[in-house]
């Protein structure tokens, strides 16, 4: 099947845009097939650890340059999704959300490739069928940054409007924007649960939570340490694209991010990012902004990373993944540098109180108490903790096992570049826990996965579990449980 080929020029790479690449694509984003004279041309390692230092462009230059190039590169990476996906606004019209009482997305948004009937049809086939005809689905292929070799955190346009009125920050890049549509992004603001006093409720009382409320909010509710850990988490430091520096992202000088400008409320407005701990820039990861909710029962922070406490969690991301994990340009830039005995232990005092929703069907177990399930929801937690072969993995009562595990997702797709990112073996991922996971959208480490059918699709195309089409339903009805 021979399909039109577009070229296009990419942005420039690094901090101050040093070098720039160039690639030969399809309308779906993936690499031509020319061999392995083509595969071969992504380096194995770059050419240095180290972002450049010393600005060679102005700062005026640099701004005029990438924000004409904007249109260029946002059209590209919205032909990609569009290629993947099936982007419409279809809310479930039976389930909501916990947070807001938003709807759920549902269906299987992920594209067939060209030539395959059904999903059925499909997962008949082998892992090694499937590679050599190069029928894995493009939406189960890793999903690149907006703006993969540029990369920087990225904010949803309904954070970056709350902000600017309520915080009187600016979180816009003039160089680009967020990708995926907002339908299938969490509820926002988000509601926020304490383990210490479940009595509340919602004690965000609706507002996102900022330092221009979060005394307000707080005060009476949490010790002063807890009251102080989030003032830190809300408190804006430099980072990256938003800093005082020239080479910085935002038009104006900016005083930084916080912790909850991603994990908003303590959870998540799906802003993405990518790892910092991976080198050359083609290898790294889109990161999907995870929620906080339940770290208090988590052993393993960052989706590779594997930090064993959320104290790591916390300093790291202030010392490093705010910098692209470059140690020299957070020097450059600002970092923050948390006291370890008191800051980085309030933050983390804090972050350890941040609860599941509420899931009134399940029991003090974790499992679905029959008198108020649906006949659909108890088939499905039979398909999870049997043929699924979900609950090996997420274990409940908060269903994760508190370890890794490599889903060797690469044997089913011959290596290839999207719109800059190179996909070949993943390696191990966290298991995320479940609990409250249909407030959690978009799935997946990376965020490819838009809903929880697709998210069914993708397990039992990758574990080879042949699911028939009604078990898949009813895992999905199950998980929405959680």
């Amino acid at each position: 099947m021979t399909r039109p080929k577009v070229k296009f020029k990419g942005m420039l790479l690094g901090a101050v845009g040093a070098a720039a690449l160039v690639l030969s694509v399809t309308p779906d984003g993936q690499a031509e097939k020319k061999g392995a004279e083509e595969q071969n041309s992504v380096p194995k390692r770059g050419a240095s650890s180290y972002a450049p230092v010393v600005i060679t462009e102005g700062f005026a230059a640099v701004r005029e340059r990438m924000s004409k190039a904007k249109t260029e590169v946002m059209q590209r990476q919205l032909a990609l999704l569009a290629k993947r996906y099936e982007l419409a606004d279809h809310p479930s019209k039976d389930v909501k959300s916990s947070d807001r009482d938003k709807g759920i997305q549902e269906g299987v948004r992920v594209k067939l490739p060209k030539g395959v009937e059904g999903w059925q049809e499909l997962a008949a086939l082998s892992p090694q069928e499937i590679h050599d005809k190069s029928l894995f689905p493009a939406g189960f292929l890793p999903l690149p940054h907006p703006n993969h070799p540029e990369g920087g955190m990225v904010f949803p346009k309904f954070h970056i409007d709350l902000i600017k009125t309520q915080d009187n920050r600016d979180l816009t890049r003039f160089d680009l924007e967020f990708d995926l549509p907002e339908h299938f992004l969490p509820a926002f603001p988000p509601p926020i649960y304490l383990t210490t006093r479940p009595d509340l409720g919602d004690v965000s009382q609706g507002k996102l939570v900022t330092l221009d409320n979060f005394h307000d909010l707080f005060n009476g509710i949490l010790n002063p340490k807890q009251l102080d850990g989030l003032r830190l988490l809300v408190t804006p430091f430099p980072q990256q694209q938003f800093n005082s520096t020239a080479d910085r992202r935002s038009d104006r000088a900016s005083l930084g991010v916080t912790c909850f400008d991603c994990h908003a409320n303590g959870h998540t407005n799906a802003a993405t990012h990518l790892v910092g701990d991976i080198r050359p820039q083609e290898y790294r990861r889109r990161i999907d902004t995870p929620s906080l909710r339940g770290v208090n029962i988590q052993r393993l922070f960052g989706s590779q990373r594997a930090l064993r406490t959320v104290e790591d969690f916390t300093e790291f991301e202030q010392r490093a993944a705010y910098f692209d994990g470059d140690p020299v340009i957070a020097t450059k830039k600002g970092v923050n540098i948390l006291d370890r005995g008191s800051q980085v232990h309030d933050m983390a005092e804090f972050e350890e109180l941040l609860d599941f929703p509420p899931a009134p069907k399940l029991d003090i177990f974790g499992k679905l108490d029959p008198q108020k399930a649906t006949e659909a929801e108890l088939r499905g937690q039979e398909v999870f903790f049997g043929k699924g072969k979900c609950a090996i993995c997420h274990v409940p009562p908060y269903y994760t096992d508190g370890t890794m595990h490599d889903l060797k997702v690469s044997r089913f797709y011959k290596p290839q570049l999207i719109n800059g990112r190179f996909a070949d073996r993943e390696g191990p991922i966290k298991t995320f826990p479940l609990r409250g996971i249909k407030d959690s959208p978009p799935y997946l480490h990376d965020g490819r996965l838009l809903t929880l059918d697709d998210t069914v699709e993708f397990f039992n195309l990758i574990l080879e579990l042949r699911l028939a089409e009604e078990e898949k339903k009813d895992l999905v009805a199950f998980m929405r449980t959680l």
